[in-house]
C-alpha cells in the first residue's frame, strides 16, 4: 500500500485525514501508535514532527492533516495519489 497514515485513537485530525483520503477513494494503511511507543519515537524522528497524523504517500512525507488538506486545495493531492513517488 503506497499511503500510510500514522495515527492515535483520540485524534480528531487523524479522523479528518482518514476522511479526506476516503473521499478521494484512496487506499491507505492506518498504523495506530497508541500501543507502540518505540514506533511512535521512530515516526517522530523520521518525520521531524511531534504530532499525529503523520502521512506518507509512497516515499514522500506529506506531513499532517493540514498539509494534506493544503495539497488538496492546491489541486495536487489527486496527482500525488495517482502517481506516488517510489
Amino acid at each position: 500500500m503506497s499511503v500510510k497514515v500514522y495515527t492515535r485513537r483520540s485524534c480528531a485530525y487523524c479522523s479528518a485525514a482518514k476522511q479526506l483520503l476516503m473521499s478521494k477513494r484512496a487506499l491507505f494503511e492506518e498504523i495506530c501508535l497508541d500501543s507502540d511507543p518505540a514506533l511512535l519515537q521512530d515516526i517522530m524522528l523520521r518525520s521531524g514532527q511531534r504530532t499525529v497524523p503523520q502521512i506518507w504517500v509512497g516515499s514522500r512525507h506529506v506531513g499532517g492533516f493540514t498539509d494534506l488538506l493544503q495539497l488538496d486545495r492546491l489541486g495536487e493531492l489527486d496527482e500525488l495519489l495517482a502517481h506516488p513517488p517510489s
